[in-house]
């Protein structure tokens, strides 16, 4: 963890419940942490506004709202967040909002859910990266931590199912390909969460969402820039492409 020396500041999307807030809990557990923690609708996050004011936060928690798949609400809070920094840098950015679809395969596909998956991983992340890419530029860590899966590793072999979520976290991965080769000065890495029991990975997944999130926040806070492109797994194990 980071030194009582220094200060980060953090912003995390999809942070209203599961793993973003896990992750939210585990930074602002630290009074070295500012942290922007971003959903659609801050107003009825009651987990999030009990955490601003709870004992255990040492750390700065600023509740944002923002909708990653509109653009307009995303520049919205890129001019909040600025705002707040007031010319400090934003040291992170933990593109963990993301939807998926319960089960589908090629045989059941729906083309809207296939729609609204693309939209949420990979549009999101990708609009939300461009916004804040200058309040990142400030920074001296100017790492992206972009939350991808196993399940998008094509060198793994995980059957049929999900595939709408599968394709999506695919195509998250050659973004962060593409925003690697643009901007090699930052640091963007992928980091897979496990199978997390969330309402998103299901009661039978084998992690509990805090032990993912403490593990993924350790990756991102210890990545240097001869991580960055790389594809890490919550433990810090490389995923294959």
């Amino acid at each position: 963890m980071p030194t009582h020396t220094q200060t980060y500041t953090w912003l995390v999307t999809g942070t209203s419940r599961g793993i973003g807030l896990e992750i939210v809990k585990l930074l602002v557990a630290s009074p070295v942490n500012t942290v922007f923690a971003a959903c659609r609708n801050p107003s009825s996050a009651t987990s999030l506004k009990t955490l601003k004011y709870a004992a255990t936060t040492k750390g700065t928690l600023h509740l944002i709202k923002m909708d990653v798949t509109d653009e307009a609400s995303v520049q919205q809070a890129r001019d909040e967040v600025e705002d707040i920094l007031d010319g400090q840098g934003l040291d992170y950015l933990f593109n963990n909002a993301g939807v998926a679809v319960k089960d589908d395969r090629p045989s059941t596909m729906n083309a809207d859910d296939l729609t609204s998956t693309i939209l949420a991983n990979v549009v999101g992340p990708a609009l939300v990266t461009r916004t804040f890419i200058p309040l990142i530029e400030r920074s001296q860590r100017k790492v992206i931590a972009n939350v991808s899966t196993a399940l998008a590793s094509i060198g793994t072999d995980y059957g049929p199912q999900h595939l709408s979520y599968s394709i999506s976290k695919i195509a998250l991965n050659m973004l962060t390909y593409k925003q690697v080769k643009e901007r090699p000065d930052l640091c963007a890495v992928l980091v897979d969460p496990g199978w997390v029991k969330t309402d998103m990975g299901g009661s039978a997944a084998t992690l509990e969402a805090s032990e993912s999130a403490a593990g993924m926040v350790r990756v991102v806070i210890g990545v240097t820039p001869e991580d960055t492109g790389k594809f890490i797994d919550y433990t810090g194990k490389e995923i294959p492409w």
